[in-house]
Order: structure tokens, then sequence, then C-alpha cells
């Protein structure tokens, strides 16, 4: 597993990656806006670490033993309507140098959760909690927030959400979503220097193309 390749995608916001996959089709997983961060302000990256239960956490207890560093324990909860993880799980996730949890289903202690520092996503929240009584299974491919995960696929995730896609995928991505946010980062600076937004896009040009018909790209015009 490569830790520069988290390391590069962890520095890069989704929104980011989004555009560069819009740019080389390469076909990022969009998991579901539903899936929401209850830390905002962390950036998660790492492998996922897949578990498929019901209503039932046994499993996911389990995940949380095998699970390695730099991995995320990623639920299909197969629409649970009891509590799968709580303060105690992502406790021992960072604990153990996990990268975060993303649980398509609900979760609780949330206030608690919000001071552990994990990166950690759920869709939804319930005090009451699941069982303990059954295994079902893990580290095979599962549905979470609406795209299929499997095991050792990359997650990263921030307040905008999650993406999903193989670690080769992201390596294609990684340049140019570099070479994006580092535009976007120096028109930020000139806009706090007095320079109009206007000023750095093709915007007039643009313009001009498409009311003629003309294929055109709205783009910057800083390098």
């Amino acid at each position: 597993m490569s830790n520069e390749l988290l390391q590069r995608l962890g520095s890069l916001d989704t929104a980011c990656l989004c555009d560069a996959d819009k740019a080389l089709q390469v076909g990022l997983r969009v998991m579901s806006s539903e899936i929401r961060p209850l830390c905002p302000g962390l950036k998660m990256a790492g492998y996922a670490h897949t578990v498929r239960c019901h209503n039932d956490f046994l499993t996911v207890i389990k995940a949380l033993h095998d699970a390695q560093r730099q991995e995320i324990i990623v639920i299909d909860s197969q629409n649970s309507t009891k509590a799968l993880t709580g303060e105690l799980f992502p406790t021992e996730a960072a604990r153990k140098g996990l990268a975060g949890i993303v649980n398509d289903g609900p979760c609780r202690d949330t206030a608690a959760v919000r001071e552990i520092g994990l990166p950690y996503f759920a869709r939804t929240a319930c005090p009451v909690p699941g069982t303990t009584n059954q295994l079902f299974q893990t580290q095979v491919p599962i549905q979470c927030g609406g795209v299929t995960v499997h095991p050792d696929d990359v997650l990263v995730g921030d307040d905008d959400g999650i993406l999903v896609a193989t670690s080769q995928e992201f390596e294609q991505l990684i340049p140019l979503a570099e070479e994006i946010q580092g535009k976007e980062e120096r028109m930020l600076r000139r806009m706090s220097t007095g320079t109009g937004l206007l000023e750095m896009l093709n915007f007039e040009e643009h313009c001009d193309r498409i009311k003629k018909g003309e294929a055109s790209r709205l783009e910057f015009k800083v390098e």
C-alpha cells in the first residue's frame, strides 16, 4: 500500500478530484450526499475494509479486529434501523491507526464522536443499539452510499462527500487535480489582493463562442 498515494490524496479536495475526473473521464464513484461527516473539517484517505451486516454490529467488531493501519471500515448496513457504530468503535479505530469509518446506516454517541478526531461518516443517527448475535461478511464487494466498494478500493472524503476508485484510477487523476487545486489557490491569493475573478477566466471569449455555437471551454487564465 502506497503511503505517497494517500499523502497526495489527503492534500487534495474532493472537488478538485471531481474536476479532474470531469476532464479525464476515469469514472470516480461518488457516494450519496446523504452520507455525512460527523467531524467537519477532517479529510480522509485510505483503503476500504468492507463490512456487510444488518441491525447487528458483531461483524463491525470483527472488522475492527482485522483492519490494518490506513484502512477505512466501510459498512453496508442493508438498511439497518439500529446503530451499528458508536463512541467506542472510532476510539479503537483511532488507536489502531485506521483512516476512518464510513457507515451507510445509523450511528450513535455523535457528540462524543466529534471529540475523537477520526474521520467518521454516517447516514443517520439512532440511540438504539444493534445486536451482537450474527456474523455477516467482511472483505467482500458491498454497496455503500449508492456505489459498489471493493476491498482495497481507495476512499477519499471531506466535507463535500466521499469518492471511491481503485488506486490506479486515483493515480491517473492526481496530477491534474493537483494542477487544478494549485491554480485555484493562486486565484484566491490574487483575489485577496484585489484581482477580480472574471479577470482570471476566459469568460467573455467563452460566452461569445457559446453564442456562435462554437466549441468552447471555460478556463483559468492563471499559470
